[in-house]
């Protein structure tokens, strides 16, 4: 009779297939793995990674400084946008990330000593802590070569019209402010000029 490791030892064997290991020997191509080709629809666009969109860093630079807030768009699959802030940090600014989502009234976090309600548990007492406005706070430790503060505003597509348009008028409030807000998606990295999209300016697209 057999033992019980024995037992267990034959029936691995006679359940699991034979491990195949491809030769590496004999005729020309033997043991090569067997390729699946596949077709997709799309321009040379879809096939590329995201080096080529260096041709309109420039342009974006340029805009950055020429309108001061900028609605982006950047593509669902991310990792592209991180590539035009770099270049932004290569001009000597420095950037704020914050999230739309929990920001409050924008004006007051960003330019005013505001309130923060710490999370009660229910036998504590209601608190309410101050703290100093988000940008001011962070101009003032800029090093004094320092280009600018980027307020880089992610998933500001929750914001709603009036909130859209105080993010586009802060550096008309802070000179040395610019406003990079995430409002979407789409297909490539694209941006308009924030004004436009809360509707402080007129936007061409929308009048074609």
């Amino acid at each position: 009779m057999w033992s019980g490791a024995a037992a267990a030892a034959a029936a691995a064997r006679a359940v699991s297939p034979p491990l195949h290991v491809p030769s590496l020997s004999g005729r020309r191509g033997a043991g090569r793995p067997s390729t699946v080709s596949a077709r997709a629809a799309g321009g040379l666009m879809d096939f590329v990674g995201g080096d080529l969109v260096k041709p309109d860093l420039g342009r974006w630079l340029d805009d950055v400084e020429e309108h001061k807030a900028l609605a982006i768009y950047p593509p669902h699959e991310g990792g592209y946008e991180g590539r035009y802030l770099n270049r932004l940090r290569y001009q000597g600014y420095y950037f704020l990330d914050m999230s739309a989502r929990g920001l409050g009234d924008p004006e007051s976090t960003l330019t005013k000593i505001h309130p923060v309600c710490p999370p009660s548990l229910g036998r504590q007492p209601v608190a309410r802590w101050y703290f100093p406005p988000e940008v001011d706070y962070r101009l003032s430790l800029l090093h004094p070569d320092a280009k600018g503060l980027v307020v880089w505003v992610l998933e500001a597509k929750v914001l709603s019209k009036a909130e859209l348009q105080f993010l586009a008028m802060l550096p008309d409030l802070r000179p040395k402010v610019r406003v990079i807000a995430e409002c979407g998606n789409w297909r490539k990295f694209t941006w308009k000029p924030l004004k436009q999209i809360s509707g402080l300016e007129p936007d061409p697209d929308a009048e074609e």
